[in-house]
């Protein structure tokens, strides 16, 4: 579900930036800078409760089912998107080069914002098989609480890093 979200989040962006309303995030300072902090202090936030409370290798299971809330995977995912002030400039950067202002512009669009959709779909979830495999691998060697703590630190980090960047 997150990565779901995260796909979503990249569609909305993809959608702004060939309708062009993603330059004026590049362009306004006060419109980047909301994003910004917007984007930081959800990266902090999420740090600090991976610190606090670290990774479960296993999930409850009820019934053959992981109990799960698909709703806050898929909103954390979306917000993680739609707060990423390199995703925005990417597109921004990416899309209008490919687009023939001569040609109809829908058909440009499903195209490439359907190919950017497919292969991010397929490299998160690359990442997801790949943190599967090693999961079982992991919980013998470190505990929950430890990677929380590295893995709460490196986004309360990336929020940090994100707060400091500069609109170019």
């Amino acid at each position: 579900m997150t990565i779901l979200g995260n796909v979503s989040g990249l569609l909305v962006i993809s959608s702004a930036s060939v309708l062009g309303l993603s330059s004026l995030l590049l362009y306004s300072t006060s419109a980047f800078s909301v994003v910004k902090w917007v984007g930081a202090v959800y990266l902090i936030y999420l740090g600090i409760r991976i610190w606090r409370s670290g990774f479960q290798f296993s999930a409850v299971e009820t019934g053959g089912y992981a109990q799960v809330r698909y709703r806050g995977l898929y909103s954390q995912g979306l917000l993680v998107a739609l707060t990423n002030p390199k995703a925005i400039a990417f597109a921004t950067a990416l899309f209008p080069q490919f687009i023939a202002i001569d040609q109809p512009v829908l058909s440009q669009f499903v195209i490439l914002v359907s190919t950017f959709m497919c292969f991010s779909f397929a490299c998160l979830l690359g990442y997801a098989v790949l943190a599967h495999r090693l999961k079982g691998r992991s919980s013998q060697l470190v505990s929950g609480k430890a990677l929380g703590k590295v893995f709460g630190s490196v986004f309360i980090g990336a929020g940090a890093l994100l707060a400091t960047v500069t609109q170019r």
